[in-house]
């Protein structure tokens, strides 16, 4: 299977290209993409930095290049959901968008698209036979650096489980592009709590351990063969 993998941070994306045998890379235009073998899979990576735009024109790019099977983005996350700690792994069941208002759509919703873009549900499952938990991630253009911008997105989004500020464009792309796709995000702080900032930068080290760790580990589990990976409408 041929597998397009967005990374987040520099140290996860030199951990991958480790793993890869026969790794080379590839430019087009400010893109530089890694591209070898891990066992049966191939891969190509690519650090497409932080934000919807970066996300989107990354992933289309690599969508039109390389026409992967399926697109698996990593990276952090802000967690919504008070259950959940710093460095819990949250896989995307959807994603949408908490900084997206249109009158006579739903909140998030781009006119004439999907209110939210479903993940390719055997991707899902994987993650979550890993111990990940699964739900709704929202993302925005913004770090989401106190408790009113916190509250308001969990009442548009009460069942959200974290925030970030690239899942959704990807999906975006990859639902216009008619790719599956998936994101994982490592929790690096909880917005509504004290000093969460804080949490980000003490956390940010082992944070690139944890996502390449979880992204090694989601590959080498994944069925060598998908019995129903399709674009999911």
């Amino acid at each position: 299977m041929k597998i397009g993998i967005l990374s987040a941070m520099t140290k996860e994306h030199q951990q991958l290209t480790a793993l890869l045998t026969g790794h080379h890379a590839e430019q087009e235009g400010r893109y530089a993409f890694t591209c070898g073998h891990l066992g049966k899979n191939e891969l190509i990576l690519l650090q497409c930095g932080i934000g919807k735009v970066n996300a989107a024109v990354g992933t289309a790019t690599l969508i039109r290049r390389y026409a992967p099977d399926c697109i698996i983005s990593t990276g952090c996350a802000g967690g919504i959901d008070e259950s959940l700690k710093v460095m819990d792994v949250v896989v995307s069941t959807e994603a949408s968008y908490h900084d997206v208002s249109i009158p006579g759509e739903e909140h998030g919703q781009v006119q004439g698209l999907p209110a939210r873009f479903r993940a390719e549900q055997e991707l899902v499952e994987t993650a979550i036979a890993m111990g990940a938990r699964a739900g709704l991630i929202c993302s925005g253009d913004q770090f989401i650096s106190d408790r009113a911008q916190l509250e308001a997105i969990k009442t548009n989004f009460p069942e959200a489980l974290a925030v970030d500020m690239e899942s959704a464009a990807i999906a975006q792309t990859c639902f216009l592009l008619q790719t599956p796709f998936v994101s994982f995000r490592i929790l690096s702080d909880t917005p509504g709590a004290d000093e969460h900032i804080q949490q980000y930068l003490n956390f940010w080290d082992e944070m690139a351990d944890r996502s390449f760790d979880t992204t090694r580990n989601f590959l080498a589990n994944l069925p060598e063969q998908f019995s129903q990976l399709h674009f999911a409408d």
